[in-house]
């Protein structure tokens, strides 16, 4: 897909989020907006090796979603990818259903149960790991059939920054060399509790990350075209972890929520959804 269609389409899942959330009555909309682009992205331009028809092929790239709380974008965005059928996202909310407020793996294309937070990253660097693991044995063994090789991303918040548990996944992403795992900052400085410099303070997370041996990079995460213009220049061989630092706008894509903290876990009245729905639904249409 080129910038324009990837553009396009997140607007799409865009409102089918507002759509999914006001049914469900529950939601932590304003992170789920601000991630959006991004995860479209994600599975429509930069990851490889998704087929929902094998939702475990050996050479998929592998995501984590540890800002799990945020789910209904990936619900919607794995909807879009085939993985999910529009009738079983319908059912978010319900009784019986099989979705979660969390990421769990009874739901197609999810790898792991995620969402306590802090703890996305270290199975990220497991997954990373395992990966180079595999190909080194091929390398020393050459056994008859190759081992597929795949990258892992790794979506965290910014609120979760201040989990000890991220710094020791830090360490380690830098001792292994894992050029093959990058992981995502949502950084929309917004997180349930106020803005995160008033919380936990963060904004030296280049600096810190730097300093723990990462490969960091900046990133404007509201602009579809910055973001593919950044994961296009990654370089998977510098043997360095990367990390992206993603800026984007808490509720962005509905103007009411953007900004506001109370958006996090905000539930939408008839008349919010209505108007979400109709401010993106004339951006699709002047895209």
């Amino acid at each position: 897909m080129n910038t324009k269609e990837l553009t396009v389409l997140a607007e799409k899942n865009r409102k089918r989020l507002v759509e999914v959330v006001y049914r469900a009555k529950a939601g932590h909309i304003g992170g789920d907006l601000s991630c959006l682009n991004v995860m479209t992205a994600l599975y429509f331009h930069v990851m490889q090796g998704l087929n929902p028809q094998d939702p475990k092929a050996p050479g998929r790239d592998r995501f984590v979603l540890s800002k799990g709380h945020c789910v209904e974008a990936l619900y919607v965005t794995l909807e879009a990818k085939g993985f999910l059928k529009p009738e079983i996202l319908d059912t978010l909310g319900q009784y019986g259903s099989i979705l979660s407020g969390h990421p769990t793996i009874e739901v197609p294309g999810i790898e792991v149960n995620s969402g306590a937070l802090g703890h996305g990253l270290s199975i990220g660097i497991g997954m990373a790991i395992a990966e180079k693991m595999n190909r080194n044995a091929y390398l020393n063994d050459t056994p008859t059939t190759p081992v597929p090789a795949y990258h892992t991303y790794v979506l965290m918040g910014d609120g979760e920054q201040g989990e000890g548990s991220i710094y020791e996944a830090a360490m380690a992403g830098s001792k292994y060399k894992l050029d093959n795992l990058v992981a995502i900052i949502d950084r929309n400085h917004l997180q349930i509790s106020g803005d995160t410099e008033d919380v936990m303070p963060i904004d030296s997370i280049r600096e810190r990350w730097s300093a723990f041996g990462w490969d960091v990079i900046d990133m404007n995460g509201d602009s579809m075209e910055d973001i593919v213009k950044t994961f296009d220049a990654i370089d998977y061989q510098n043997r360095k972890p990367h990390l992206i630092i993603s800026n984007t706008t808490k509720g962005k894509g509905v103007s009411f929520m953007e900004g506001i903290a109370k958006w996090h876990h905000g539930v939408l009245n008839a008349e919010q959804c209505e108007a979400a729905v109709k401010e993106i639904e004339e951006r699709i249409a002047k895209l």
